[in-house]
């Protein structure tokens, strides 16, 4: 443990524990850039060449717990469909894997007929979420590195100089029921604790479980108003705040929301559908051959899931390695500038309100530029995503027949020629 003074500014640095398949201890360096920043109101120094996070190692007998528990878990869980395995909803798919790739892009709203494979294939999901580090027995899944990610039992451990014991999680993905209540997603207080006790005796919800996470809300557009509000202030801000007789709490709630639905249940709350990144229509496969493959696949699924599951683990394991690969060099994709003054001419031509529309096609198409292994955006990445991100963003004309999807990349073709 050590800490470093600038002027007056001394800061108590985190000395964080990795799981580790031996007992010897590893240590990591991490060169920041100079300067001071507020991380929601602290503090934090930062010297250029000078080592910030001491990391240590976990007993190997932990370890070896955590792994058994592990282990356990994932063979004790309902068996979920492979991603691979589903066939015919590649628009889907690749918007999910976008999401991924960078949970930046805002999350993405799946709406088309019933029983074409929109729920399945978001809980296929799962298996392909990456690990993350979060500190060990937070409720927010808090970053050991990141201040904006943290609870704020945690903010003040690190600001007090303890160490935190760093685990290494898959992604949370949360399914909010449709009659949940909103004590349920935003967490309760035990008010008569806090009375008699003095302290803060809060029960996280849903969207805490959800934080550095998916949040997953099927049939979205038959949501309660009252909840869709929440999860509005929740998307916007980044964090939950729950208030019950003059007591506050506050906890980071950062997380890809995702939702499906069917149209002709309801549309959705114009609010709400602008806060997903990206929009996927599904419409049902029409090509007999194709609808036969899906059925046989199904039936074999049914019949023995793990079996199923074991012929497209090399496929799995090979989505799962392109993934992570994406996730490290998103950082290092470039876009040229004339690309970007094409996207928003695009967005302005279109009338398209706000500026999100510009923001989430430039992060698509880096995404999916790093999906592809490149280190630079081409105009062909641009105009796979760009219906996607827009769509779902134009003003409705009860008088105009032609698909949204369709208008927006006749206006591509006509800037980008």
């Amino acid at each position: 443990m050590a800490s470093s003074t600038l002027g007056t500014c001394s800061v108590a640095l985190l000395s964080s524990t990795y799981p580790s398949s031996s007992s010897n201890h590893s240590f990591q360096s991490l060169s920041l850039a100079s300067g001071r920043k507020l991380y929601g109101g602290i503090g934090i120094c930062r010297i250029k060449g000078t080592s910030q996070f001491s990391v240590a190692s976990v007993a190997t007998e932990v370890n070896s717990v955590q792994q058994a528990q592990k282990i356990a878990a994932k063979e004790s869980q309902r068996p979920v469909y492979p991603f691979p395995a589903i066939v015919g909803q590649d628009e889907m798919k690749l918007c999910l894997l976008l999401n991924v790739i960078d949970p930046k892009i805002g999350g993405v709203m799946i709406m088309g007929d019933r029983g074409t494979g929109k729920s399945t294939t978001v809980r296929s999901l799962v298996d392909l979420l990456p690990e993350i580090m979060v500190v060990a027995g937070d409720p927010y899944n808090s970053d050991p590195e990141d201040p904006e990610f943290m609870g704020i039992e945690v903010r003040e451990r690190v600001l007090k100089g303890e160490s935190l014991q760093v685990v290494l999680s898959k992604i949370n993905m949360v399914d909010l029921p449709l009659g949940a209540t909103e004590d349920r997603v935003c967490g309760t207080i035990d008010i008569e604790k806090a009375l008699t006790e003095g302290v803060k005796a809060f029960e996280p919800g849903l969207l805490a479980k959800a934080n550095r996470g998916i949040l997953y809300v099927d049939e979205v557009n038959l949501l309660d108003d009252h909840l869709v509000d929440v999860l509005l202030d929740s998307a916007a801000s980044g964090w939950n705040t729950v208030e019950r007789e003059g007591i506050s709490i506050s906890h980071p709630a950062r997380f890809i929301l995702i939702g499906s639905g069917n149209p002709e249940e309801g549309e959705l709350r114009p609010q709400l559908l602008d806060r997903f990144g990206m929009h996927a229509q599904v419409g049902t496969v029409r090509d007999a051959e194709l609808r036969v493959k899906i059925v046989e696949e199904r039936a074999r699924f049914d019949k023995n899931p793990k079996e199923f599951r074991d012929s497209y683990k090399a496929e799995q394991e090979k989505l799962q390695t392109q993934i992570s690969s994406a996730r490290s060099s998103l950082s290092s994709v470039q876009i040229d500038q004339d690309l970007k003054v094409k996207i928003s001419k695009v967005c302005a031509e279109l009338n398209v309100d706000g500026l999100r529309g510009d923001i989430v096609t430039n992060r698509a198409a880096k995404a999916l530029a790093a999906l592809k292994g490149r280190d630079k955006v081409i105009a062909e990445d641009i105009a796979t995503v760009i219906p996607n991100c827009l769509r779902h963003r134009l003003r409705k004309d009860p008088l105009e027949s032609i698909d949204s999807g369709v208008l927006v990349i006749e206006k591509f073709y006509e800037v980008f020629s």
